[in-house]
């Protein structure tokens, strides 16, 4: 089942009512020159089970907790977004199978040579995945796909590396001097908006195959908490890549975040992808990708299953 992604930019009070997210406007609530109509009208219900991910981007918005345990209680990332409206917090149930703790297990026991091919798999599908993203725009790209099939244990040769500095500067034809970093000009703003998106799918995913997202295969930092998420997603990054390049092509604004250029990173989870031999949905490949995860570290799988551009 495909969850839905809310994304909340107004003064808002949510709550939980029979299972049901409630949404209402305060600011709507204290005009008196409004009909009871309007007024209902703007009070909203979803049912818990629909919801997938929640954007909070707004500085006055108020959750209840019961309603904030329902969530994650149904395997919901929340996301908490900062003044520039970019998010900066990512929360997740701690519990979400009833066999976890015998998968932490299995994956705090991976060896390292298995974490090194799993690397492998996954740096040489994010290059082939960039490589088609470069086709598209009509860049040359053979150099990439020779590096994706040179892909070695561990990524020793660094082909990771030298595949993004390539990338970098071709996948942006009408932007003179793009610079990829968190901070850098604009579209950067845009591709920082759609990985966190991508981030709380594939975090979500893992966390509903009974994995622990702290625990990377190549990722290693004390003070992250989802290295795995953040190794997993890494060939699902091209997906946000090719929305950036329509939306800079389209001829629109994109300084900033707008409403309308938030919606179209939202419908990403959405689109179709191919995996597997299969045509699914990018959030439902995300579930396939972290299930062959999972079969890995019990040692059940040695590929893991991306969807491919």
């Amino acid at each position: 089942m495909i969850k839905r992604i809310l994304v909340f930019q107004n003064p808002s009070y949510l709550s939980l009512r029979n299972c049901q997210l409630v949404l209402k406007l305060p600011e709507v609530e204290k005009c008196d020159n409004v009909s009871e109509q309007f007024k209902k009208d703007t009070f909203k219900t979803i049912p818990i089970e629909d919801i997938g991910v929640v954007v909070l981007d707004h500085k006055q918005i108020t959750i209840t907790s019961a309603l904030l345990t329902a969530l994650l209680q149904n395997n919901c990332a929340v996301i908490t977004c900062d003044d520039r409206h970019m998010p900066v917090g990512l929360q997740l149930p701690l519990e979400s199978n009833t066999l976890q703790s015998e998968r932490f297990r299995s994956q705090i026991d991976a060896s390292e040579p298995l974490r090194k091919q799993m690397w492998q798999q996954t740096v040489a599908q994010k290059i082939r995945n960039q490589s088609a993203v470069l086709a598209s725009v009509g860049a040359i790209n053979g150099n990439m796909k020779e590096w994706s099939q040179n892909v070695r244990s561990g990524d020793t040769d660094n082909l990771e590396g030298r595949a993004a500095a390539y990338y970098w500067k071709n996948v942006f034809t009408s932007i003179d001097g793009f610079v990829r970093g968190q901070d850098e000009d604009a579209p950067n703003n845009l591709l920082n908006y759609g990985y966190a998106i991508i981030r709380a799918i594939v975090a979500r995913s893992l966390v509903a195959a009974g994995l622990l997202p702290t625990f990377g295969i190549h990722h290693h930092n004390r003070y992250n908490a989802y290295c795995l998420a953040d190794d997993i997603m890494e060939p699902y990054r091209p997906y946000v890549d090719m929305k950036v390049v329509e939306i800079v092509n389209s001829g629109i604004k994109y300084d900033e975040l707008t409403t309308d250029i938030k919606r179209q990173f939202l419908s990403l989870s959405t689109i179709d992808v191919q995996i597997d031999g299969h045509i699914s949905p990018l959030m439902l490949a995300a579930q396939i990708t972290a299930n062959s995860v999972k079969k890995c570290f019990e040692g059940v799988s040695r590929k893991i299953l991306y969807p491919e551009l």
